[in-house]
């Protein structure tokens, strides 16, 4: 238990610091120009630490309650497998709906599909050598 809830605030302080430098650095920025519009102004710094701190937990919990089902045998490979799963239902599906809703640059989501799989899978790593059931 204990070892989940280190893993679990760990991933969830990497889930910070990461949101953090994929938004904020130059490349993004101009990318993201294009929800310049109704982008906010400020950023609720401690509503983003907290929901960050929850998202850790809740993918450590949903890793541990897959991992028997994960394929391979080896703890890090199941940690691969759980973050393309978890890249393809958080942000392959959402860059299909951006494409077909929105008028947002096709770069603009090419980096978001390739940043979010760089999040992803170094959480599945993390998940994958830190958490056993």
């Amino acid at each position: 238990m204990l070892q989940y809830v280190i893993v679990s605030v760990a991933s969830g302080i990497l889930f910070g610091v990461l949101d953090g430098v994929i938004n904020a650095n130059p490349l993004a920025r101009k990318l993201y120009e294009v929800y310049q519009s109704i982008a906010k102004t400020s950023v609720n710094a401690i509503a983003g630490v907290v929901i960050d701190l929850i998202y850790g937990f809740v993918m450590a919990a949903v890793f541990l309650l897959l991992y028997a089902s994960l394929p391979g045998q080896l703890g890090i490979v199941k940690g691969l497998s759980f973050a393309a799963l978890v890249w393809f239902f958080r942000a392959v599906m959402s860059a299909a709906s951006t494409w077909v809703m929105f008028r947002v640059p096709a770069r603009t989501i090419a980096y978001g599909l390739m940043t979010a799989l760089v999040e992803m899978l170094v959480l599945g790593v993390l998940y994958g050598l830190a958490l056993r059931p």
